[in-house]
């Protein structure tokens, strides 16, 4: 029986690696302010440096350094005051021997100085007389020109998800459109005749559409870009042509449901009959989720996933991440986390690696406190009221309470 020859978490992260990390995704050019989100299909590379000119942090006095040596309330430095640097304008004097020049945040640092005192360091005496009452080191509150970026720096990576402060950073250095990796499209089906819409009264026996909804909002979460939804019924042969036809439509398909080994359970069929090589693995040492499916249905990754809500939402945020990845030549996503202390004993399942979704709470010393909510696998509540998940290794009899543990938000 296929499902009981299951492989671990990491032999199903190797196999998608194996078979899809040089996944032929397109690139487009995209608009620097639409590219959040995206990853980039190639190196960027500064052809200026950033600043452009040497630039003062603070609203202050442009000064050389030797000269306000010494300087404190006690005693101070007198110097004369030379005019000021208009924000957005080049500095038109430079500071000689005991002058000194006003300078806004941000404004140009006039050649000759080598530093900024704070303007709350300073006294104006007269329109032409300046008094400084602290020194400063060479440097103090002054960006030099190419600190930030210098003239030819890599400074973005091709394959990185780009983020806001990537954004500001494309714009420091004049790029306006930027080449970005399609987003890998996705097409999900939910299956079995108990499905009915959302906006429908289940009849006794039928339930609503979860799947198709968390795990669409799932894939769109990690950068994928669904295409279709759709409900099929437990009809072996209207599920092999919907699999096909999602296959030569989309770059991934997920079906949730008909993966085990009841008698109406067509998943297994419909994706032998996707493509070639076919099924990688069927069968996953995690709780919850064993029934999970991996295949290669012609060079695109088709995963079935369990039906239970739980089970498919939290096995598609193992694999998806990890599509995600390869199919954007990028770095996984590093996961948040925080360390707390479990509230009660937590068992785990003989031969796979377990999950535990848990409520965080603050505890009465300081941090955090992980309390286990309990569940079964098909009701979608126990993750919704859940902060992050407990992860149980592989083997492990499970973890006491009062141990302090690692949860995953």
């Amino acid at each position: 029986m296929d499902l009981l020859k299951v492989v671990t978490i990491e032999e199903a992260l190797r196999l998608l690696t194996e078979h899809f990390k040089d996944y032929p995704l397109g690139t487009e050019t995209v608009p620097v302010y639409k590219a959040a989100g995206r990853c980039l299909a190639c190196d960027i590379h500064a052809a200026e440096p950033v600043p452009g000119f040497r630039r003062s942090t603070k609203d202050g006095y442009a000064v050389r350094s030797r000269d306000v040596s010494g300087a404190s309330e006690t005693l101070p430095a007198f110097l004369r005051l030379k005019g000021e640097v208009a924000m957005g304008a080049s500095a038109q004097a430079g500071v000689g021997p005991d002058e000194a020049v006003y300078v806004p945040t941000g404004g140009m640092v006039p050649d000759g100085a080598d530093a900024v005192v704070m303007i709350e360091y300073s006294e104006p005496l007269s329109e032409r007389e300046l008094c400084i009452y602290r020194a400063v080191r060479i440097k103090e509150n002054v960006i030099a020109e190419g600190e930030d970026v210098a003239a030819g720096q890599k400074v973005l990576c091709s394959g990185r998800r780009l983020g806001a402060a990537d954004i500001g950073v494309l714009t420091s250095v004049g790029v306006t459109g930027v080449e970005v990796f399609k987003k890998p499209s996705a097409a999900v089906i939910s299956t079995g005749d108990e499905i009915v819409a959302p906006d429908k009264k289940p009849l006794p026996g039928q339930v609503r559409d979860i799947n198709s909804y968390t795990i669409a909002a799932a894939a769109e979460a990690l950068g994928f870009e669904v295409l279709r939804t759709h409900v099929a019924g437990d009809d072996e042969s209207e599920l092999i042509g919907l699999v096909k036809e999602c296959r030569d439509g989309c770059d991934i398909t997920l079906l949730s449901g008909g993966s085990s080994v009841g008698k109406k359970d067509y998943s297994v069929p419909a994706i032998k009959a996707a493509g070639d090589p076919g099924i990688l693995c069927h069968g996953l040492a995690f709780k919850p989720g064993k029934p999970t499916i991996i295949a290669d249905a012609g060079g695109r990754p088709l995963i079935g996933l369990p039906g239970h809500p739980v089970s498919a939402l939290l096995v598609f945020g193992i694999l998806g991440r990890k599509l995600a990845s390869l199919m954007n030549r990028s770095p996984e996503a590093v996961e948040a986390r925080v360390t707390a202390v479990l509230t009660e004993n937590v068992a785990a399942a003989a031969g796979r690696e377990s999950w535990q979704p848990v409520r965080l709470e603050p505890a009465a010393g300081g941090g955090y406190e992980a309390r286990p909510v309990h569940g079964e696998s098909g009701l979608i509540s126990v993750l919704s009221e859940a902060d992050g998940i407990l992860r149980i290794p592989l083997n492990s009899e499970g973890v006491s309470a009062g141990s302090e543990v690692e949860i995953f938000l």
